[in-house]
């Protein structure tokens, strides 16, 4: 039996004496609601009774948590109109909280006659209810325990992976490896807050398909850039509960004191192009989902590179992502989201804009309020390169700064000026729009491309694992070698490489914006060449924990600056630095300083390799104990040099408080030298003397890591 049931809340509902099951689809004919035992035998097939607008609803009495079901809905089929409705294929719940079961890559799941794809009005019959995951209720649950609101002045991220951070974590039984049990292992957990991030990004989480291709490979889609629903867990990452484990993760980090970012992918759906299979959008309204190509609409708008493009022009579509953004914070307790290719979701028929009403329906919304966001300001359509383009609250991922790091320390040649910019986090492009410079997310390494042990290793990318030629990847990485490809035995590049590593980490933590780390980048980690190890579900793609025991010196030193810049408000400035503010002693806000401690002159921004960043306290009235300034030394070349720091104050002097460099003097002379080793780093303060909190780090950088 069903009843007329609710348009008021989409997907399925329990409230104790059944469910309600509502399903947008603005141009259905009809829609049928099929149910589903454990085994995946249809049990009842349910005509859906009352439409209010454009939501097809009906309530099951006696209907309960854990049951399956899938949708097929009536309509046009006209793929060159635009229309893909098939009533032989089962669709999953855009709304639905749990999926259960796999995909099975048979013709039955494509909308069309597979063997003859050159004709897509050659509608496929076969049902394919046997090879499609199916939904699942889910019931009421308790609410997540309070989130962790890190303020982003505060803020140091770390992008990680459910699966690959913890399938070779010793602690980790094996049971919970590649899980959410896992992440919230004890041990897991301690060695993140240890290491002194505040805020854990895991890439999608979000339920995902492998791509057919990568399935006629024998490979498997292990980044899970490909989401089938945007309100599921994977159950790649389930153990015994459906969505219970995901929630506990969520809650444990927290338990931690760490903030919890999930990046997110709305920018497409796992249906792929026009040839790909119909598992619930392109069946229950294809034309209201996606923007389709005009004057064949049976194409459709590639600006993901991924063979389709959400429609977030669309009402219900902006309605279906606010929803899912607010169930992962009000039932699942996330701190923030950072949005995939993010500037789809402010594109119109005329491009990429700000104002877009997908900005401002997240802006309006409550439960949003106070959360980050984060966007990847990029597409691959007609112009998707948005950095600093987007809206007052959104943080952006910074190519310019990776790309400035990496070619600083590589040595490129009049690379300065570039680099000055992005070190400045970037404020010709956020301070225009009122952001601080906490809406540059600094990085030199992420999930996409190089690892940081292959940017000192690998000129050349080295993908061949991926099937695709060595084709796939970025081109253009600005790495080095340093004379050999891949692992060396020579002892003197191997600490070439290491100090270059560390450097660039450094010069991360040491830059205004908001620091990001990739996982596995201070311990070494290795991606053996490949930079784009989507489909490397394998050793490749897994975190290699041996550099805990290799070089805990490397961890040390990254823990220490991390504290280090926690300690430093100079370091992570609320307003961008111009070099406008003077101090006391003349002073800008920013000076950059040649090694003889003078302004760098035209000449020098072209050509020279080595320089003093200066960071002063403008404010006036500075208590005894502030520090007044700080400096960071950088010398890209081979040879020593001799830095020269200026008096910054009546009284105080400089102290050394970290170096790339073992060694380093540590107490400067009165005049101020301090010599810079080939290829280093320095980090100095002007202080009447060292707080305690600065005299501990010394402690904090000997401390032992949590065994691994």
């Amino acid at each position: 039996m069903i009843l007329r049931g609710s348009d008021q809340r989409l997907g399925a509902t329990w409230d104790g004496d059944g469910v309600n099951f509502a399903l947008f689809s603005e141009h259905a004919e009809a829609v049928e609601l099929c149910l589903f035992d454990s085994q995946g035998n249809e049990t009842a097939r349910l005509r859906l009774p009352d439409r209010t607008g454009d939501v097809w609803h009906g309530f099951v009495p006696g209907c309960k948590p854990g049951q399956r079901y899938g949708y097929r809905v009536y309509g046009r089929y006209d793929p060159v109109s635009g229309f893909r409705f098939n009533p032989s294929k089962l669709l999953v719940d855009p709304y639905a909280r749990a999926l259960g079961g796999a995909l099975r890559w048979r013709p039955e799941v494509f909308g069309f006659d597979s063997s003859r794809p050159a004709d897509l009005s050659l509608k496929n019959t076969a049902d394919s209810a046997p090879f499609v995951p199916k939904s699942v209720v889910v019931g009421t649950s308790p609410k997540p325990r309070p989130g962790v609101r890190v303020p982003w002045a505060e803020t140091t991220i770390y992008e990680t992976h459910v699966r690959g951070f913890t399938m070779r974590h010793a602690a980790v039984p094996d049971a919970d490896r590649g899980t959410f049990r896992g992440m919230r292992n004890r041990e897991v957990l301690s060695y993140l807050k240890s290491l002194g991030i505040t805020t854990v990004e895991l890439m999608p989480i979000h339920a995902f398909i492998d791509e057919h291709f990568l399935h006629e490979r024998g490979l498997t889609n292990y980044w899970g850039y490909n989401s089938i629903g945007f309100f599921a867990p994977s159950s790649r990452y389930l153990g015994s509960g459906p969505i219970d484990e995901c929630r506990e993760m969520i809650d444990a980090i927290h338990d931690a004191g760490l903030e919890l970012i999930l990046d997110v992918v709305y920018n497409h759906t796992a249906e792929g192009n026009h040839l790909g299979p119909t598992l619930s959008f392109r069946g229950i309204d294809n034309s209201s989902y996606y923007r389709l190509m005009p004057g064949n609409a049976s194409e459709y708008i590639n600006d993901t590179g991924t063979g389709n493009t959400i429609n977030a022009d669309h009402p219900q579509v902006r309605r279906l992502i606010l929803d899912s953004l607010c169930y992962w914070v009000e039932d699942m307790g996330v701190d923030g989201f950072r949005f995939d290719l993010a500037a789809v979701l402010g594109r119109t028929a005329t491009g990429y804009h700000r104002e877009h009403p997908f900005f401002l329906e997240i802006e309006k919304e409550p439960s949003l309020a106070g959360i980050k966001l984060i966007a990847e300001p990029w597409d691959v359509g007609p112009g998707g390169y948005q950095l600093g383009q987007f809206p007052p609250r959104w943080a952006e991922w910074n190519d310019r700064y990776r790309d400035g790091v990496r070619r600083l320390w590589r040595g490129d040649d009049g690379k300065l000026g570039e680099f000055a910019n992005v070190y400045s986090a970037s404020a010709d492009r956020f301070d225009t729009s009122g952001r601080g410079p906490w809406a540059s997310i600094n990085f030199v390494a992420s999930h996409d491309g190089f690892a940081l042990a292959d940017l000192v290793s690998y000129e050349h990318r080295h993908n061949e694992a991926n099937g695709e030629e060595n084709r796939d990847g970025h081109q253009h990485n600005y790495s080095h070698n340093y004379g050999v490809e891949g692992p060396t035995d020579d002892v003197s590049l191997q600490s070439l490489r290491r100090r270059q590593r560390l450097n660039m980490l450094a010069t991360v933590l040491l830059s205004q914006g908001t620091p990001m780390l990739l996982a596995g980048d201070e311990l070494g980690n290795s991606q053996a060449g490949n930079n784009n190890a989507y489909c490397q579900d394998n050793e490749i793609g897994w975190l290699d924990w041996s550099g805990l025991d290799a070089d805990p010196a490397f961890l040390r030193q990254i823990r220490k600056l991390i504290r280090l810049r926690a300690n430093l408000p100079l370091l992570r400035q609320r307003v961008h630095l111009h070099g406008r503010r003077r101090s006391a002693a003349g002073f800008h806000d920013i000076d950059w300083l040649g090694p003889d401690g003078k302004q760098l002159s035209p000449e020098q921004w072209q050509h020279i390799r080595a320089m003093t960043v200066l960071l002063c306290d403008t404010r006036s009235g500075s208590g005894a104990d502030d520090v007044h300034a700080v400096a960071v030394l950088f010398n890209t070349v081979d040879d020593s040099v001799t830095m020269r720091l200026p008096r910054v104050g009546p009284s105080g002097r400089w102290f050394s408080v970290f170096s790339t460099v073992d060694g380093e003097q540590e107490l400067l002379p009165e005049g101020g030298e301090f010599v810079l080793s080939g290829r280093s780093l320095a980090c100095l303060i002007f202080a009447e003397r060292l707080s305690r909190e600065l005299q501990t780090l010394e402690a904090t950088h000997h401390a032992r890591p949590p065994p691994v």
